[in-house]
């Protein structure tokens, strides 16, 4: 008697363990469905990406003044990695950069030195560049905080352009 109370009491738990297991539901699909939907665009993009890029900043960043430590450690990256290619107030086989920071947003700079390669094949605006230019832009394989140096840099010339009143020549022909 004593084994079938045993079997019973098995049974039983079991039983209730099924239940609650079936009952529980799928808690991941629950949390997906509370979600809002993110709206894509016809080229498959968020708002977010149309405006700052495809790649790892994935979030809005805050810049506050310029650091100027991180602005030379910029210079520095710019003259051995970016300068082979882009000149600050003429074209060459890249735009000129002295005012991209005035075009494009510190995200979207920052998307394009991280994920050149994905820009170019997903993003509309990178696209445009690529059929004015005819020449992809090379990954460096940086990483954030290097890329960020050349931000900091990028802003510093920017500013200093505006002060002295540099001219530098514009994105596309013919734009003024």
């Amino acid at each position: 008697m004593n084994l079938v109370k045993r079997g019973g009491l098995l049974l039983a738990t079991l039983s209730v363990m099924v239940l609650l297991v079936a009952c529980g539901g799928d808690k991941s699909s629950k949390t997906e469905q509370a979600q809002p939907a993110v709206q894509k665009n016809a080229d498959g993009l968020t708002d977010f990406q149309m405006e700052n890029g495809i790649g790892p900043v994935t979030e809005k960043i805050v810049l506050g003044e310029i650091d100027e430590a991180k602005a030379k450690a910029g210079e520095a990256l710019f003259k051995s990695k970016c300068a082979p290619c882009h000149k600050l107030d003429k074209r060459l086989v890249g735009p000129a950069l002295r005012y991209v920071t005035e075009r494009r947003t510190p995200e979207y700079i920052l998307n394009m030195i991280l994920n050149p390669d994905g820009m170019v094949k997903q993003h509309p605006e990178a696209k445009k560049v690529l059929a004015e230019y005819l020449s992809p832009m090379t990954n460096m394989n940086l990483p954030l905080e290097q890329a960020k140096e050349l931000l900091e840099y990028l802003r510093l010339v920017e500013k200093e352009g505006k002060e002295k009143g540099i001219q530098a020549d514009p994105l596309f022909r013919g734009q003024k």
